[in-house]
């Protein structure tokens, strides 16, 4: 029986480059709203997944609902992409199948 392999991808706050959820190991939510990401690599580089320069900054647990909605995905079969929504009801995370 074939296994169907999860990958669970985030887009970057711009929509340009999107990381395997995988890839992450340290999640930050600044003051400001700023959504960073430490990907496990050896340079530990830091990518930016929500500005923050929005008038309206996400909730303080923005960066938990991350966490949960990639372990809610990994349930899923297929490539999923994640990106941070703001709407009339404020910020959320958003999934679509890639």
């Amino acid at each position: 029986m074939p296994v169907t392999r999860t990958e669970v991808w985030i887009a970057t706050s711009d929509g340009r480059d999107m990381i395997r959820a995988d890839a992450l190991v340290i999640v930050r939510l600044d003051a400001t709203g700023r959504l960073t990401a430490q990907l496990r690599d050896e340079s530990k580089v830091s990518v930016t997944l929500l500005d923050g320069s929005g008038t309206v900054h996400p909730p303080a647990d923005f960066h938990r609902r991350l966490i949960r909605t990639i372990a809610e995905l990994a349930d899923s079969s297929g490539a999923q992409l994640v990106r941070a929504v703001e709407d009339a009801d404020g910020w959320r995370w958003a999934a679509e199948r890639l």
